[in-house]
């Protein structure tokens, strides 16, 4: 009964994991469109604190990214309301992984835009087609494309780092493995059950991703075609 207990405890704490990756994945592509834009602006004003932060962000290690916002957030606060505010370690979690992930997707979507012949925007250009409804219509859908590999690839590292933010406090996968090993004495058979949750949720994924790209590439053959006649 016990040993039920705590498995259905670790498979609610591989739940609160799922949560976090997910929430951390949408937040963090948003920063990443809005980062490789910054990066490519042509305005300096815009793209060299833009690239300082990427680079801060990738340069830095992801824990010390993950503390820094869990402590520095309640004290930048602090100094700006002048009260003791917490910010909750699941925000604080959200927060430290999207920009991590977004410091290294951005450069998968830049690389990908670049990809993207400049004929294409200079044909929607020639056709009276505004630069905005060219980017979303055109350059965006064959971009993701491109990018849809690395991204996959940081999701898998995102979803790793997210046992990171057990050390401020979220009771994640890897945390409640900790505690039921720490609470039974059995420490290689939790967390051997963490890693086979852990790879379950990658396989899945991944088997998701691909059906995803393998859908994407046929619509996106079947416009080329269709864009040709």
């Amino acid at each position: 009964m016990a040993l039920s207990g705590y498995a259905l405890t670790l498979m609610e704490a591989g739940w609160v994991t799922i949560q976090l990756s997910l929430v951390s994945v949408v937040v963090g592509l948003v920063l990443a469109v809005a980062f490789a834009a910054g990066e490519m602006s042509r305005y300096r004003v815009i793209s060299w604190p833009t690239t300082t932060l990427v680079t801060l962000l990738r340069g830095l290690p992801e824990l010390l990214v993950v503390l820094f916002i869990f402590f520095g957030s309640t004290h930048v606060l602090f100094l700006i309301t002048g009260d003791f505010i917490e910010v909750s370690p699941f925000l604080s979690g959200v927060i430290a992984l999207s920009l991590i992930f977004a410091s290294y997707a951005s450069q998968t979507i830049r690389g990908a835009l670049k990809a993207v012949p400049n004929g294409q925007r200079e044909a929607a250009s020639a056709l009276g087609i505004s630069k905005v409804s060219a980017f979303f219509r055109i350059v965006m859908p064959q971009a993701v494309r491109h990018a849809i590999p690395g991204l996959t690839n940081q999701w898998l590292v995102l979803l790793k780092d997210t046992a990171l933010v057990s050390l401020i406090g979220v009771t994640d996968l890897l945390k409640q493995a900790q505690l039921t090993a720490a609470a039974t004495h059995e420490s290689f058979t939790w967390y051997a059950s963490a890693a086979a949750i852990y790879l379950i949720i990658t396989l899945i994924t991944q088997r998701a991703v691909k059906v995803f790209e393998k859908k994407y590439s046929i619509q996106d053959a079947g416009h080329s075609q269709g864009a040709t006649a």
